[in-house]
Order: structure tokens, then C-alpha cells, then sequence
């Protein structure tokens, strides 16, 4: 027999202004943070460059990453709990115009955390990929109840970076990132329209 989930936790909903303000408020904290890791440890970063293979490498890690948490979302019942309540209280108050933001902001300023600055400074390397990939598992933490999300995000992280480390060009995480960020939003939105949901 099987234990029953726990029950999710009452919280007042958020409005679209303050989730946009979160959005952007935390996106700019994680780049003046990167910023100044960055300028007070002397570190290069990755190449970011359109040259080559790096759009298609990204849309495929993207395209990668959401089917795979599409999958995980119907045979892991922690999990879609876990996603729904995260994206409920995200997604439900957004415009759809406004998932434009919701792909560009976390992707750009969370990749430049955590595989442009992280990575680079702990080393382009197994400890670092793994050390980078837990902090950043560690941001989407919204509660005990909700750690799936967090295992989940740790995963998705190890992705991004060992995405990072393969093609040697951040463009390739920063382009996975947005498509996962947008493919999500869009899912879940189009599952609230058709009356069901839609995993992240």
C-alpha cells in the first residue's frame, strides 16, 4: 500500500505584477552576483557564440530535457505534485505574452551563475559540474515538501552543465534553458485551456 502524498501547504496567490517583479528582481540579483564573483575571482567564462552547431545542440537538450520531465511527471507521483504546485503558483497568474519573460530571465541570469561563473571557478570538471548542478537544484527549493522539484532541477542542471563542458559554449545551456522555461509555461498554460494539466 502505498503512502498518500502530503497535502500541499495554503498560500495566498501571488499577482502577475509580483511575479514578474520577483522574476526580475531575482534575475538581477543573480547577475550582479555573477557579475561581481566574476570581477572579484578573475574568472573567464565559456565562449558564448552563435557560431557552428550551438542553436540546434541547444534546442535538442531543451527539446531533451522536456521530454524527459514530461515522462517523469507521469510516473512519478511526488514529482507532478511537486511541479504542479510550482507552476500553479509561477504560471497561473502569467499572460501568455509574459512567458516570454519567464524563458529569458531565470535562463540568462541562472546560466550565468551557475555554468558561466560556478562552473568555471570550481573547475570544468566532474566536482564542479556536480557542486554547480546541487546549488542550482538548490534555488528551485520552495519547501521540504517539494523536494522532487529539487532533485529534478538538480538533474536538469547536471544536464545544462555537462551540456556546457561537451560543446565548450554557453550558448548551448542558455538556449536549453529558455526552450525548457517556454515549453513548460506554454504546456501547462494550453493544459489549464483543454481543462487537464500538463507536466513541466
Amino acid at each position: 500500500m502505498t503512502e498518500p502524498l502530503p497535502k500541499q501547504p495554503e498560500i495566498d496567490p501571488l499577482t502577475r505584477i509580483e511575479i514578474l517583479g520577483y522574476m526580475g528582481v531575482t534575475a538581477v540579483l543573480l547577475l550582479v552576483l555573477a557579475k561581481l564573483w566574476q570581477h572579484f575571482r578573475g574568472i573567464s567564462l565559456l565562449p558564448l557564440s552563435w557560431a557552428g552547431m550551438a542553436l540546434p545542440w541547444g534546442l535538442a537538450v531543451g527539446v531533451g530535457i522536456s521530454v524527459a520531465s514530461s515522462m517523469i511527471y507521469r510516473l512519478w507521483p511526488a514529482y507532478r505534485q511537486s511541479a504542479n504546485y510550482y507552476l500553479a503558483l509561477i504560471l497561473k497568474p502569467l499572460q501568455w505574452p509574459d512567458l516570454i519573460w519567464l524563458g529569458l530571465l531565470p535562463a540568462l541570469s541562472e546560466e550565468l551563475l551557475f555554468r558561466g561563473v560556478m562552473l568555471s571557478d570550481l573547475g570544468l570538471n566532474t566536482v564542479g559540474l556536480l557542486v554547480s548542478s546541487v546549488f542550482f537544484g538548490i534555488l528551485h527549493f520552495s519547501g521540504p515538501q517539494h523536494w522532487p522539484y529539487v532533485v529534478w532541477a538538480t538533474v536538469v542542471g547536471l544536464i545544462l552543465g555537462y551540456s556546457a563542458l561537451a560543446t565548450g559554449n554557453l550558448l548551448v545551456p542558455i538556449v536549453a534553458h529558455v526552450f525548457t522555461n517556454l515549453a513548460s509555461g506554454c504546456l501547462w498554460k494550453l493544459g489549464r485551456l483543454s481543462g487537464g494539466s500538463a507536466g513541466s
